[in-house]
């Protein structure tokens, strides 16, 4: 199983202004990045909050949200699990299931979750033209991961694709 942690940010490491910040601030080109990717994949895990920012489950992909209220592995629609599993506990059953590579699409306390059990293997960051000067980080404080850049890409006019691999 490799877990992709797949973000864009502001140039100034900023995922969003704020917790309820719709994502329709990127290039074109990112948003074809992310649906290649994640389509690819067939699945991604996001936060709660993060889920609620999209206009509902993305077409083609099989989401799951991680919340404290939902049930062990709540299915509330089609291609659409609610959960209140631990990460590693989602990725047991995501192998399952036949998933093997898993895309992990946030917030910042779902990416900390995730880095803090060390369930992070790759981070595809996407930089988008734009500062926000203040609002969400990738993380919460008190991460701490080491990384190799493996590549980067020009996506669109303005934006890159920086992609690490986690040193464990």
């Amino acid at each position: 199983m490799k877990v992709t942690m797949l973000m864009a940010q502001t140039l100034d490491g900023r995922i969003a202004k704020s917790s309820n910040h719709f994502p329709d601030w990127t290039e074109k080109a990112d948003k074809k990045f992310f649906k290649s990717r994640t389509k690819e994949s067939g699945v991604m895990i996001f936060g709660r909050t993060t889920f609620d920012t999209l206009p509902g489950v993305l077409p083609g992909r099989f989401s799951i949200v991680i919340s404290r209220s939902a049930g062990a592995w709540d299915e509330r629609a089609e291609n659409l699990i609610f959960t209140s599993l631990a990460p590693a506990e989602i990725l047991k059953k995501l192998k399952s299931l036949g998933f093997s590579n898993p895309i992990l699409c946030g917030g910042t306390t779902i990416n900390t979750l995730f880095a803090r059990e060390n369930l992070i293997d790759e981070i595809i960051v996407t930089v988008s033209p734009k500062i926000f000067g203040d609002g969400l980080g990738l993380f919460s404080p008190e991460i701490s991961l080491d990384l190799a850049l493996e590549k980067f890409e020009k996506l669109g006019e303005n934006s890159l694709a920086l992609f690490y691999t986690v040193k464990k």
